[in-house]
């Protein structure tokens, strides 16, 4: 897509060290790597101290923070095909690594959404390896993360449950599709609205590609809980709540969107123009922390908060 002599100039401009810049070019395939890195950084470039990782000025930190929603992601999809999270090799870094809470195998009783959660969390693992291979030695570690405690607050603050009753992500398809709705919406107005704050084309394209791939996963779960509730009219309910807390906690915008009602389908949540709406990072800490205020620095499904620059609410907004 781009000539090499332009992505040779936009990684030089945003590689946080110069190690990482020989990364990503081995990572975009330009034969020669390492020359090509030395001649394009000339010796004043090579000796220039790196960037730090944790200013909130730099492309690193705002790769990072999409990292850390990737964890996530994968924890969840990957705990619900396979019982097992990412690999040890896949959540080192910077900052303070955490353990992840709850997550096991889901017993689907459809083939169909079985396979499609396989491919997703294939999708999510990947991203996060894409994301920590442009990020080298900047890349954040795996933050704390809970997909118990977290859910079943989310669920009980849109009114899904009751107080006192747990909200099971993992204990069967609808409960699985509910979940992911959740994280899969997050996901497309986190990189719709993340992308602005990218000066590298390069980094821009592949979070382009990502948010791409994130629209296809939402699309996907909607359509496929549109079918339950179509079985189970109860559904369609119950995808509004949880559309109408994520709307309560990530500002005064009215643009988060259920799947519709027996009578019309909502498979695409767009404004009035069919074009996606985004989320500040701030605003997608929001509905991640499970709390509307600002500076809020952890909670939700980050007990700890984010690791990396861009880990509070009142970032972007």
């Amino acid at each position: 897509m781009y000539e090499k002599h332009f992505i040779s100039e936009a990684v030089t401009r945003s590689a946080t060290t110069d190690v990482d810049r020989r990364k990503l070019f081995s990572m975009l395939g330009i034969a020669g790597a390492g020359a090509a890195a030395a001649t394009v950084l000339g010796s004043s470039a090579a000796n220039a101290a790196p960037v730090d990782a944790t200013s909130d000025a730099t492309d690193a930190a705002v790769l990072n923070f999409a990292l850390n929603l990737e964890y996530l992601e994968a924890e969840f999809y990957l705990r619900a095909v396979t019982g097992e999270g990412l690999s040890s090799k896949d959540v080192g870094g910077t900052g303070t690594f955490g353990t992840v809470s709850g997550g096991r195998e889901v017993k689907f009783k459809s083939k169909t959404i079985a396979k499609y959660a396989r491919e997703i969390a294939r999708d999510e693992r990947e991203h996060v390896r894409f994301l920590r291979g442009a990020l080298g030695a900047s890349a954040v570690a795996r933050p704390k993360i809970s997909l118990d405690a977290a859910f079943t607050a989310a669920a009980q603050a849109a009114g899904v449950i009751k107080k006192g009753q747990k909200f099971d992500a993992f204990a069967n398809d609808t409960n699985f599709l509910l979940a992911a709705y959740i994280f899969e919406d997050v996901g497309v107005t986190a990189y719709k609205g993340g992308a602005g704050l990218l000066t590298n084309k390069t980094y821009l394209d592949a979070a382009a590609g990502i948010l791409a791939v994130e629209a296809y996963h939402a699309g996907a779960v909607r359509t496929v809980l549109y079918g339950e509730a179509e079985k189970n009219a109860a559904i369609y309910g119950i995808v509004q709540k949880i559309s109408n807390v994520r709307d309560a906690v990530d500002g005064k915008s009215d643009d988060d969107q259920g799947i519709g009602s027996r009578g019309s389908a909502n498979l695409v949540p767009t404004d009035k123009n069919s074009i996606a709406y985004g989320r500040t990072p701030g605003h997608v800490l929001n509905v991640v922390y499970l709390n509307p205020a600002a500076n809020v620095t952890k909670g939700g499904f980050y007990p700890n908060g984010v690791n990396g620059a861009v880990n509070s609410t009142s970032f972007g907004n």
